[in-house]
């Protein structure tokens, strides 16, 4: 398997697809070789559906997967004096090997050794004849070489499911052995297929090239009853021999979304699974996916996982993609039971997909619960089934047609070629979920945390003054009046405005929480997002807290029992049963409190060695039975600061998932930070099943009873509101990566860091996407350090009795320095170290703003676009236009009577006093809606203009600094305006007030 090293802005765990699926069954399960042809002109006619590079032959991928032809690969073998088995109880293994012969060499003696630790039998090795005189250069120099294997039953397998899982062993040791040798061409080394029941034909070939390469598939003797196939269009990708498809059991059109986390699940699982079926084998199989796999690949290894596991392929399919069940009001309560069952049991793999699957001996279609990607399929009167990406992949008579349809969200199509007949949706999942009584068990292990009963004890306090611990976790008062109290009134997240010139936090020359650093990552390319509001049916919050059950635990009687919450934010009472659940639960489930805070003395050096010690306290809590650890940072004083929230965990949940013990217990998180969506996305991203955020309910309680959330407004029914709203917005958060259930979202990292150190990410928040970089660990902590210092040392009076004026969502007189954001992207991409020291602005040991754009070498500016779009850490659509189409169009707004301010918060205080220019033009180009000249506009306009030309000569430049008497002139005299407001956007002068008599007269 070749990985792609990172490079720029590149890296291999980005790897996704987009592409043509189909696939052409005998329902009898009749072989034959026209099955196979019809499975090349399927694959031809989704060619459009696949990419070339700059070399017209040059392929994403494109391939074949059949049943063994046993009557050929007999035949062939024969004439090499080996002699196969009986149909069943021999493999097959298709194995790509380096061109170099020592390494290829060395490839093919693991395999044989595994072989023969398995107790399995050699029976020979095949050249596969192949045809390369129409690749293209490039995919000829990487090309490898093609062999097959031959492997025979051991004494101890009787049946051939047996036989399956000693070639998935042998396959999963043998790769791992190589992997270890650390060959200089190890890399090239892949086994598309190994199975005693299907053989795949796959590469960077052209479409129509896949049977034109392979010479068997031109053979007659090369029959099947099955033939799947897929065209690759590589997104965000390098194209590569091993990732074209089809994989060992899935063909795969889409993109996985939740991948990151669901590959570290599987890794958490590790050292908690155990199989019945598998035995000791299982620990032969890790690690089960490799960095830098792409997600249809990964996605292979873990259905293929549970199938050898002893699931069927449906139950598997079922498990990894279930259906829309937590709000399906209608839907069977046996099925939905067993969904609720297995949802402890795997999160979903959420997105976009179309999947078709098999195992050889059936052959099916899924779609996931959004119905996202087009999947159509015919069944004709001579019993064929074709399924393609869309209709008319295989010309079919139409008087031979007998139905057509399409798959539908969430729903499930299943040829048992072994039965001769097509299985339903309803007749298939009727079937799974009343095999065992599912909804028993259901009532015999859950537990809501809606129904635990307590004396409602009341929340703890905290004897330090609100005001203190608000600013010590960086509260302002823009967070309080334009996020938390129309959250609190409304139960919605509040809209903001565009136009967030901010620079990033960490060139910015404010104090920064950890949030700031990290952006939401957005559907692209061909993922789109969903929407949580019409799309309700299909997203969910529910989320499980505590021990997960044993996934291969096939006939498990005694699964563990699981806590569930039907929302991620909890209140103060629910916060308490979660405190003492052990009490309430009857000793059912435990939970362990970290305290997160340390000693202020220690510095900022005392961090590292902190988070080490959480970590070791976390593991030693689960491995004394612990079933819940709260992490917590409510004892935060003057003396104790406390180590940002979202690090703490995301250190606690990698630590727990390397030690394979992350499926043993919960992670909640109290903390006095989270008090915004983002928030609380990042803290769910990283790993929380539930977050409770004791000091924005507290301000809300205070603000309730000071009357400033309304007079019928009390604490309850805001803090109601405020957790409705967070609700939405975590929606809103899943749905723009296509992702729906907050199972799914938990621990799957869909964030990129700005601005933090290789290091830090690599370490703390391992899997992170971070292509700038910038602070360490070390500054992190000095950052923490020192908003908790402001927060309770008497340096800034203005801060003695309220909190900063914030200037994130508009300028504010102290507020952030909006500058140039095209600096900050210059800054950023070159890296601190390589600009000049008077415009290096990454925090640390320069504690000041960066220099002007004009100051930065010429070698590292970057031209101006005419328009640029962000996203910031909110989701919202941060759009930058272009100068002079600001300027014009609020020349136009004034040229109408209307202010320029127009929803525009945040913008440069040059832009606030636009210069009216017409390049010539005088008043009287001015018309009205129909296009004629009005000379009543034009003459109502000049006044207004002088108006404002006035005005400018008049004003005052303010500067970022503000003293208590007021704001300072340019001339460093008071000025005589009224004094600065940290709370508008900046101060008016009489001239300019709206009540001003000037502007009375003038509009009278």
């Amino acid at each position: 398997m070749i990985l792609n090293e990172p490079q720029g802005l590149y890296h291999p765990a980005n790897e996704h697809d987009a592409c043509g699926v189909g696939f052409v069954a005998h329902i009898k399960g009749k072989k034959s070789h026209s099955i196979v042809e019809q499975g090349l002109t399927v694959l031809r006619n989704l060619t459009h559906r696949g990419a070339v590079g700059w070399d017209p032959k040059l392929s994403d991928g494109a391939g074949l997967l059949i049943q063994i032809p046993d009557k050929f690969f007999r035949e062939v073998m024969a004439r090499q004096g080996v002699k196969l088995p009986a149909a069943g109880q021999y493999g097959v293994g298709t194995v790509f090997l380096p061109r170099d012969p020592a390494s290829r060499f060395a490839c093919e003696y693991e395999i044989e050794r595994a072989i023969k630790d398995e107790g399995q039998v050699l029976l020979g090795w095949r050249d596969v004849p192949v045809d390369n005189s129409d690749l293209a250069e490039p995919a000829k120099r990487i090309e490898p070489v093609m062999r097959q294997v031959f492997i025979g039953r051991g004494k101890g397998v009787t049946v051939t499911d047996a036989l399956e899982r000693k070639l998935y062993i042998i396959r999963k040791s043998s790769g791992h052995a190589i992997q270890a040798l650390k060959l200089a061409h190890g890399k090239e080394f892949y086994v598309p297929s190994m199975s005693a029941r299907t053989a795949c034909y796959k590469g960077m070939l052209l479409a129509h090239q896949v049977g034109q390469y392979y010479k068997d598939l031109q053979d007659a003797r090369v029959e099947s009853a099955l033939a799947l196939v897929h065209q690759r269009f590589s997104t965000n990708t390098f194209p590569s021999w091993d990732l074209a498809h089809p994989f060992r059991m899935i063909c795969h059109n889409g993109e996985i979304n939740t991948l990151r986390g669901n590959v570290n699940w599987i890794r958490a699982r590790q050292g908690a699974i155990s199989s019945p079926v598998l035995g000791r084998d299982l620990e032969k199989i890790w690690p089960l996916i490799y960095d830098g796999q792409s997600d249809s690949a990964s996605f292979d290894n873990a259905l293929e996982l549970l199938v050898m596991g002893g699931y069927s392929v449906a139950h598997a399919m079922m498990m990894m993609i279930p259906e829309a069940w937590e709000n399906h009001t209608l839907m069977d309560p046996t099925r939905r039971a067993f969904y609720e069952y297995h949802a402890a049991m795997m999160e979903p793999w959420d997105g976009p997909a179309s999947i078709a699957f098999t195992d050889g001996r059936q052959i099916g279609a899924t779609l996931d619960r959004n119905g996202l990607r087009p999947s159509r399929y015919i069944v004709t009167a001579d019993d064929l089934v074709i399924m393609g990406s869309e209709c008319g992949c295989l010309p079919v008579p139409e008087e031979k047609i007998v139905k057509k349809w399409r798959l539908q969200p969430g729903k499930m199509f299943l040829v048992d070629l072994e039965k001769g007949r097509i299985i339903d949706d309803e007749e298939l999942k009727n079937t799974l979920a009343g095999a065992k009584p599912y909804a028993e068990w259901i009532e015999r292990i859950r537990v809501k945390l809606d129904e635990v009963e307590t004396e409602k004890t009341p929340p703890l306090k905290s004897a330090v003054r609100m005001l203190d611990r608000q600013q010590a976790f960086g509260y302002t008062l823009e967070d309080i009046k334009f996020i938390m109290t129309p959250m609190a009134m409304n139960g919605e997240e509040p809209v903001g405005s565009m136009g967030n010139d901010s620079p990033l936090a960490v060139l910015s020359d404010k104090n920064k929480t950890l949030y700031h650093y990290f952006k939401q990552l957005f559907a692209q390319v061909t993922n789109p997002p969903i929407d949580p509001i019409r799309e309700e049916l299909v997203t969910s919050l529910v989320s499980f807290i505590g021990p997960k059950p044993n996934l291969l635990g096939i006939d498990e009687m005694n699964p563990p029992l699981r806590l569930e919450v039907s929302q991620p934010v909890l209140d103060f009472f629910e916060m308490e049963k979660i405190r003492h659940i052990e009490r309430y639960t009857g000793g059912k489930f435990r939970s362990f409190e970290l305290d997160i805070t340390y000693p202020l003395a220690w510095g900022k050096e005392a961090v590292e060695a902190r988070l080490a010690s959480l970590c070791a306290q976390a593991e030693d809590a689960v491995r004394a039975g612990y079933s819940i650890i709260v992490i917590s940072d409510r004892l935060v004083e003057r003396e104790r600061v406390a180590i940002p929230a979202l690090l703490a965990l995301s250190a606690i949940h990698q630590h727990l998932v390397a030690k394979g013990l992350r499926t043993s217990a919960g992670l909640v998180v109290e903390t006095g930070s989270a008090r915004e969506v983002h928030h609380f996305a990042l803290l769910g991203g990283y790993g929380a099943e539930a977050v409770h955020p004791y000091l924005a309910l507290e301000s809300l309680l205070d603000l309730a009873t000071k009357g400033e959330l309304g007079p019928d407004l009390d604490g309850r029914k805001a803090i109601k509101n405020f957790v409705k709203a967070i609700g939405k917005g975590l929606k809103k958060v899943m749905s723009k990566m296509g992702t729906s259930t907050y199972m799914s979202y938990t621990g799957a990292q869909i964030f990129e860091a700005v601005g933090l150190a290789r290091s830090l990410v690599d370490k703390y928040f391992t899997g992170t996407t971070s292509s700038i970089e910038g602070i360490g660990v070390f500054e992190v902590a000095e950052e923490a350090i020192r908003i908790h210092k402001a927060a309770f040392e008497d340096a800034d009076p203005v801060l003695e009795s309220m909190l900063d004026a914030g200037g994130e969502y508009a300028w504010r007189v102290r507020g952030e320095a909006y500058v140039d954001a095209r600096r900050d992207r210059e800054a950023a991409a070159f890296g601190a170290a390589e600009l000049p020291p008077r415009v290096q602005g990454i925090r640390g040991d320069h504690q000041r703003p960066v220099a002007a754009p004009h100051d930065l070498p010429r070698s590292v500016r970057i031209p101006p676009r005419s328009r640029e779009t962000r996203s910031d850490r909110r989701g919202r659509s941060r759009s930058r236009d272009s100068q002079a189409f600001f300027d014009r169009s609020n020349v136009a707004r004034f040229d109408l009577g209307r202010s320029a301010h127009h929803a525009r918060g945040g913008d440069e205080p040059h832009r606030r006093e636009v210069e009216h220019r017409r390049g010539g033009r005088g008043p009287q180009t001015l018309r009205d809606g129909k296009g004629r000249r009005d000379a009543a506009l034009a003459s109502r306009s000049e006044p207004r203009r002088a108006r404002h030309r006035i005005a400018r000569r008049r004003r005052a430049q303010v500067q970022d600094q503000a003293g208590r008497l007021g704001a300072l002139r340019r001339d460093g005299r008071i000025s005589c305006e009224r004094g600065a407001d940290p709370d508008q956007d900046r101060p008016r002068s009489p001239i300019t007030s709206p009540r001003s008599a000037t502007r009375r007269r003038e509009w009278s």
